[in-house]
């Protein structure tokens, strides 16, 4: 995630708070599942007691967790100095905990060995009614711990939720939220809900996607450009203008019936300036500021420098460390310090939380490497333990793929760090595909430079792990990127989803939406799915309008997915390839690691604007006997003997046949 062009200002933060709903736990209360915990005085209030109202987060936790230690953030005016007892049925009050705010109270409990049950929390201070919250403790999902994380049998479809489909216009607009649907602003909210991507299953299932990376859908009030979700407001509600908690549980379990999984964006970094923390946060130390400041100074910022590096430079000075993990990413994301261990302990659980809550099958860390390095490790650790089947991929942005290696799980690291993140967007190969197509064919440009870059997997501990992706919400368009040259591609699509990769592809990409190619275009890049909204002159679900060569590109697409989804060989099969030779560059995928056997796949790139007869000999150690394949997108049989005749530019997928 890279954004330059956020604008609000943390001298805006008093006065569009006082924009909101009367109270930030009436909006809580607004939106609470049943499992929720919103509480007031007793009934037996005396009538001299202000009615206070305690907001309690996680909104609920469950029995039988890994997770077992649970820490409760209660907020209430000085509810630091009340008395906390429990009663529950195995569950033990461990202790509490405190900061310089004395509207913040830390309640720590022991929920290991209990069974599920609503419990009491009782909250009592001299001189006050008696407040007593009702807890629960759900029952887990069958199998919910043993749940299937996404991996390399998977494609990944990112949607950006507020530009794929406007399925209830009612909720475009909500009272407590402070911007309003404008669809002819680029930068604006244009209605993209929950709603339009249930209505959408059978579209994206068609396609062959398996697994859908949304872009967050927690609550982002902010007072300008917050439809992208990377500013949450807070963490545990779904914005309205998306739709509620429960409408994005029921898009898991219907999309898990279509055979798709849910990967949720997380941001553990930063938070949006309009959080309800900012108008009190819990202690001086919960954001990053520059040494001294205080929390009410609003111009004590220091912004990061972007400089990833720092954290793996032997040589590197500690402030360049800290200016790059320490710093703001702009003035209305406010840098999370994820040394503060209540925070810490907070962002953990809130993860966990919304993993078990809306049946997810994985997590995308936004900004990975920009948050506290120790903290990733705590984070990581405790999804994948209480998860072990599940997949967690983060966003290190950069062309180098050391830096990138550094952070992924099982990489012998010098300065000894040791991370427990299973995958990375494989950034450094998807700008070398896109250079590679770009430019022309060379001795070491062109195919030559996608071929050579690929010994750079020496440098990951599992390069398989990593998500190869052909374009993505901060990138501009593929299509646009290739000069609108639709067989360059198709290339670039095969490329993804036939390497030895998990693959992601861009919503719109398969019927080759467009974007301006210099500098960021967030706005155009991430412009309304065609279809998506009532009245729309072109429509991808309706297959109204679209172009011949949008066609060709959705049926392309339609093919590549769903042959691979029953090509094994693809999900766990070695993968070789041969030097290019005039611009033609051949892969081959087989059923083994080591490619012991003989190929399954042959992936032949022609860059060439000519026709081409390809000799096969060179291939054989690789094709065996094999006389005959099958084009895997058009299904016509090819002959496999002495050459091949390879059309001009363009990808050719045979999928070998075993010889008789």
């Amino acid at each position: 995630m890279r954004r330059t062009n956020s604008k609000l200002k943390l001298t805006l933060i008093a006065t569009s708070l006082l924009m909101l709903a009367p109270s930030a736990f009436q909006v809580m209360a607004s939106v609470q599942p049943a499992s929720s915990s919103y509480a007031s005085d007793s009934d037996n209030a005396s009538a001299n007691t202000s009615a206070q109202k305690l907001r309690i987060e996680p909104l609920n936790w469950w029995a039988g967790m890994q997770h077992s230690q649970l820490q409760l953030m209660v907020h209430g005016e000085n509810i630091a100095k009340a008395k906390v007892s429990v009663k529950a049925d195995g569950v033990t009050l461990k202790g509490v905990e405190t900061t310089e705010n004395p509207n913040y109270l830390f309640v720590n409990l022991d929920t290991q060995g209990a069974k599920a049950q609503t419990f009491k929390l009782t909250f009592e201070q001299a001189g006050q009614a008696q407040i007593s919250v009702a807890y629960e403790l759900l029952e887990r999902d069958k199998g919910s711990a043993a749940r299937q994380g996404f991996s390399n049998k998977d494609v990944i479809y990112l949607i950006t939720p507020d530009r794929f489909a406007n399925g209830d216009p009612t909720n475009d607009n909500q009272a407590d939220m402070i911007e309003q649907a404008d669809r002819r602003n680029p930068g604006g909210r244009h209605g993209g809900d929950i709603q339009g991507i249930i209505d959408s299953l059978d579209y994206l299932a068609d396609l062959g996607a398996t697994q859908l990376w949304i872009n967050p859908l927690t609550e982002n009030n902010m007072a300008e450009y917050s439809y992208h979700g990377y500013s949450v407001t807070n963490h545990y509600r779904i914005d309205p203008r998306f739709g509620s908690n429960d409408d994005y549980r029921q898009l898991a379990i219907k999309a898990k019936q279509k055979g798709i999984g849910i990967i949720a964006d997380v941001v553990v970094n930063h938070i949006g300036s309009n959080h309800w923390w900012m108008d009190d946060l819990p202690s001086q130390d919960w954001v990053n500021r520059p040494e001294g400041a205080l929390a009410q100074d609003s111009s004590a910022i220091d912004f990061t420098t972007h400089r990833r590096t720092t954290l793996q430079d032997p040589y590197a000075v500690a402030k360049d460390k800290r200016d790059f993990s320490h710093g703001w990413f702009v003035e209305s994301m406010p840098d999370l310090n994820q040394e503060q261990p209540q925070l810490a302990n907070y962002l953990i659980q809130n993860s966990i939380w919304w993993v078990e809550y809306a049946h997810l099958s994985g997590i995308r860390e936004d900004t990975y490497s920009y948050a506290d390095k120790d903290f990733l490790v705590d984070w990581t650790r405790a999804i994948m333990t209480e998860y072990p089947k599940f997949n967690i991929v983060g966003e290190e942005w950069t062309g180098n793929p050391i830096t990138v290696s550094y952070w992924q799980k099982g990489k012998v690291n010098q300065d000894g760090y040791q991370s427990e993140l299973p995958s990375l967007m494989d950034f450094p190969l998807y700008e070398t595909l896109i250079k590679a197509l770009s430019e022309e064919e060379g001795w070491s440009e062109g195919m030559m430079r996608l071929y050579e870059f690929l010994a750079n997997d020496v440098v990951y501990a599992d390069p398989t792990q990593l998500v190869l992706f052909e374009g993505n919400h901060d990138t501009n368009r593929l299509y646009s990127l290739l000069g609108d040259n639709l067989s360059l591609t198709k290339m670039a699509l095969a490329y993804v989803l036939t390497s030895n990769r998990i693959p992601q592809i861009f919503y719109g990409s398969e019927i080759l939406m467009q974007s301006p190619t210099k500098d960021r275009n967030d706005g155009i890049t991430r412009s309304d799915f065609p279809g998506g909204w009532q009245g729309d002159a072109i429509s991808v679900f309706d297959n109204k309008g679209l172009s011949d060569d949008q066609a060709s590109m959705l049926n392309f697409t339609r093919a590549l997915l769903n042959f691979r989804k029953q090509a094994d060989f693809i999900h766990s099969g070695g993968l070789r390839h041969y030097v290019p030779q005039d611009g033609v560059y051949v892969q081959m995928r087989c059923a083994k690691q080591d490619c012991s056997d003989k190929a399954r796949l042959m992936v032949i790139y022609n860059k060439l604007d000519k026709a081409v007869e390809l000799p096969l000999a060179r291939y054989r150690d690789l094709l065996g006997s094999a006389r005959t394949a099958q084009d895997v997108i058009s299904g016509d049989t090819v002959t496999l003997d002495k050459t091949l005749s390879i059309k001009g530019q363009g990808v050719t997928l045979l999928a070998i046949e075993e010889a008789k």
